[in-house]
């Protein structure tokens, strides 16, 4: 696989792989897409439960079931019951 890197983004490598904490390029180019898998993983783990909280909210709302607040004295109400 061939891919091209700006001059900084290069630089940066270089200067990760020596500065001791990887023994060459490749493992700091492997350690940034396992970072990257992981952020993607996060974001769309917290997409699905994004997705199923409004899915809990609409149903909610179709039955009614929610407190309807309009006010700051309200919202401090309302946790004060919590």
């Amino acid at each position: 696989m061939n891919f091209s890197l700006t001059p900084n983004l290069e630089q940066f490598i270089r200067d990760r792989a020596n500065s001791g904490d990887y023994n060459n390029a490749s493992e700091v180019v492997r350690e940034a897409i396992r970072l990257l898998k992981r952020t993607e993983e996060h974001r769309i783990l917290k997409l699905e439960r994004l997705r199923s909280a409004v899915a809990v909210g609409d149903d909610a709302l179709a039955t009614g079931a929610f407190t309807e607040i309009s006010s700051g004295e309200e919202v401090d109400a309302f946790f004060d019951k919590l």
